[in-house]
């Protein structure tokens, strides 16, 4: 018998991942959105909110509304849900809360219809919810979101998404400032042009840290963790953020950076007990500038987008 309701897990992302500027991102297993999907018995798109946080309901302007209509569209569906928001990643935290909704959504009603699309299919779905929040159509939170892992966008048109294989005992610290960055704002501070250098310190990074990933080489993980084309342009609202990364690396990362356009921060590590540290001592970073944030250390999720 088909299911008229179903509980839908969307994770957590981390997108660049130092280089990988709108190319490269990894789920983590918590936080993440927990969101009820159910048919309703009209032809509309229901939204609901049972979270702390403040979330426009209207199917036109919210992430997960857009990104199922643009589904049920495609599908030539004209049956309605319910999307009820019971648990949300924090908006404007860097962690790919807009992603984890858009993935629910889809994923959820998907489900509730037979499964008509694999998961690689829902990405395009996915990533017109995305363009609402941060004013662009890119799946390096969204693919992972959807597909789990660590993956690379190597081509949007045509979308051809690749997962990146990765040393088993890789974990992952995020630290996230009680501070917003609005991505769609963020994006605007990266210059329209850069220069030939830049670009190719920049492509060299991303190429060094697949290989590093792939091999399990840590050393050439930690020295490709770096990005020189947007980084530079968002920690202006993030204090002493060089010596953040400093101390990051003092206590055991293998590379930190910004987690998407911030204000969140991850770094990778080896081993759970070192992604402690190593969150820790990033949590004091923000503590004694007199700024509360909260740790994440979770290893990197397979699953994706589940249902649970």
């Amino acid at each position: 018998m088909a299911r008229d309701e179903i509980k839908v897990y969307g994770p957590a992302t981390v997108s660049n991942v130092g280089p990988g500027f709108d190319l490269m991102g990894f789920a983590l297993e918590f936080p993440g959105d927990e969101m009820i999907v159910r048919r309703n018995g009209t032809s509309k798109l229901v939204l609901s909110n049972q979270t702390e946080w403040d979330l426009t309901l209207d199917p036109e302007k919210n992430v997960a509304g857009v990104a199922a209509t643009s589904m049920l569209h495609e599908l030539g569906s004209c049956e309605g849900f319910d999307l009820v928001f019971t648990r949300k990643i924090p908006p404007g935290s860097g962690v790919g809360s807009s992603a984890a909704s858009c993935a629910a959504a889809v994923v959820g009603i998907n489900e509730l219809m037979g499964s008509p699309y694999e998961a690689v299919d829902l990405v395009p779905f996915a990533m017109e919810g995305e363009k609402v929040a941060s004013g662009a159509t890119h799946a390096d939170n969204i693919a992972p979101a959807l597909l789990g892992g660590i993956t690379l966008i190597r081509s949007y048109d045509p979308l051809d998404i690749k997962h990146i294989p990765y040393p088993g005992d890789l974990w992952c610290a995020v630290v996230h400032p009680h501070l917003e960055i609005k991505t769609m704002e963020s994006r605007k501070l990266i210059p329209e042009m850069i220069p030939m250098e830049t670009a190719l310190k920049q492509c060299g990074n991303l190429a060094a840290l697949v290989a590093g990933l792939s091999s399990g080489d840590y050393p050439l993980i930690s020295r490709s963790v770096s990005d020189v084309f947007a980084e530079p342009y968002r920690i202006g609202q993030l204090p002493d953020f060089e010596q953040l990364k400093e101390s990051a690396l003092q206590a055991g990362s293998v590379g930190t950076g910004l987690s998407g356009s911030g204000p969140s921060v991850f770094s990778l590590c080896r081993g759970k007990e070192m992604a402690a540290q190593v969150g820790q001592v990033k949590k004091d970073h923000f503590s004694t500038r007199g700024i509360e944030s909260r740790v994440y250390v979770s290893r990197i999720s397979e699953a994706g987008c589940k249902i649970i």
